[in-house]
């Protein structure tokens, strides 16, 4: 493991076409629905990280058979076990890997018998107690090892019965997605209530959309209520997975803040991928956005421009737009991603933290955060074994010489080759 990584300045505008890694969003949920299918599905351009891994090797240690195409080495073959897993006691170690913890910790209760789901430290405190209540209401038996309301989580498999579940709208949209992935396979109609405000709602209509391709269809009563009908079935499928939108916005961030152009390929506005749309917050701040029907290009301003803004259905954005905010020439407050406290690391505490060891003015909020325009000076940072945050400050570097990223192997999680690709920009 490398300790820490110089990132060098641009000198100029950056200028690139960039080819990304498929998107972990949609590779997890294509996983997880090609298991539960009956036959043989290939998923082309899937994301291979530690995430993924996490996933596949679960997939594994459930009796799936998951094998790489000997055809093209970025295609995944997984021949499905049709809503039933083979294997009847398993523990699963999924890391930090919030997806894999909770999509598996609602589909290990389509099996028979006992699972146990268990992760990194990190992972043990991250909340998860709304989705076992709504399991609870399902009619499954899940519960927190230690009853705290985190993992280890134990599932006494018998299968799913279905019915109604209502859950908090406000922590992880990760809970929804979860149920709904999984209720193809109940014994009923499956119904889910939001309580509250919903976050992440794009990422809702990204397991729409992947379920659709699966052949199942998801029904929603805008945002508020989910219903999967009883009785359908995952169909198997060659799925093709596009880039993605997460690991995208470094680089049209890198655009933005060195006032040059960067164009990603196979990627475009009509994606259900949410963090697409971070590229409206660029334009907002004064970038040049061109979308066409493969690729998206962001040519940045002479100086960006601050803004207020909310990024409650963009929360894996909030250090993305951390790292350029200093450079504003206003400021630039974010809110509604009081959530992201729970996510790898507390995302707000450690932005403001290591923006301030760079010099910048941090003001912290409950739900976000205030960046001041500010002079930066190099220094030593943390990562917080978080990838977005190790990713993000490296686009801050891009301007502020003798930043140095501590634990850059944290980048593992969803895009191992980042600091190989994103030093490509710099010539």
């Amino acid at each position: 493991m490398t300790d820490c990584i110089a990132i060098r300045p641009a000198t100029g505008p950056v200028d690139a076409d960039v080819v990304l890694p498929g998107s972990k969003s949609y590779t997890n949920r294509a996983l997880l629905m090609a298991a539960l299918a009956t036959g043989e599905s290939v998923i082309e351009q899937a994301l291979a990280s530690e995430d993924t891994e996490r996933m596949i090797n679960a997939l594994r240690a459930l009796g799936v058979r998951v094998r790489d195409d000997p055809g093209s080495a970025s295609n995944l073959i997984v021949t499905g076990c049709d809503g039933a897993w083979p294997s009847t006691e398993v523990e699963l170690f999924v890391g930090n890997a919030g997806t894999a913890m909770r999509f598996l910790t609602a589909a290990t209760t389509l099996g028979r018998g006992r699972f146990v789901l268990d992760g990194v430290s990190r992972m043990r405190e991250r909340p998860i107690q709304p989705l076992l209540n709504g399991l609870a209401q399902l009619g499954a038996s899940a519960r927190s090892q230690f009853d705290n309301g985190c993992p280890p989580v134990i599932v006494e498999a018998n299968g799913l019965r279905g019915g109604r579940a209502r859950m908090p709208g406000h922590l992880s949209s990760q809970f929804f997605s979860a149920l709904l992935l999984t209720a193809p396979y109940a014994e009923r109609d499956v119904e889910v209530v939001v309580d509250g405000e919903l976050v992440g709602r794009p990422y809702l209509t990204m397991t729409a959309a992947s379920m659709a391709c699966f052949g199942v269809a998801l029904e929603h009563d805008d945002f508020s209520r989910f219903t999967v009908r009883a009785g359908q079935r995952y169909r198997a499928q060659r799925y093709l997975v596009e880039p993605d939108a997460s690991s995208a916005s470094y680089f049209f961030a890198a655009a933005a803040v060195t006032g040059g152009r960067v164009q990603v390929r196979g990627l475009t506005l009509d994606s259900a991928q949410g963090d697409v749309q971070f590229v409206r917050v660029l334009e907002a701040m004064g970038c040049r956005v061109t979308a066409s029907s493969d690729a998206l290009e962001v040519i940045g301003p002479d100086e960006l421009e601050g803004l207020e803004v909310s990024l409650r259905d963009l929360p894996d954005m909030t250090p993305t737009l951390v790292a350029i905010a200093p450079f504003a020439r206003t400021p630039v407050t974010i809110r509604d991603v009081g959530f992201i406290r729970h996510h790898e690391t507390d995302r707000l505490h450690a932005l403001a933290t290591e923006l301030s060891r760079l010099g910048a003015c941090v003001r912290e909020l409950d739900d976000g955060l205030v960046i001041e325009p500010s002079p930066l000076h190099g220094a030593t940072l943390a990562t917080y074994d978080d990838h977005r945050m190790a990713m993000a400050l490296a686009v801050t570097g891009l301007r502020v010489p003798g930043i140095e990223l501590c634990n850059p192997d944290c980048v593992a999680k969803t895009f191992p080759n980042f600091f190989d690709t994103f030093s490509r920009l710099v010539k």
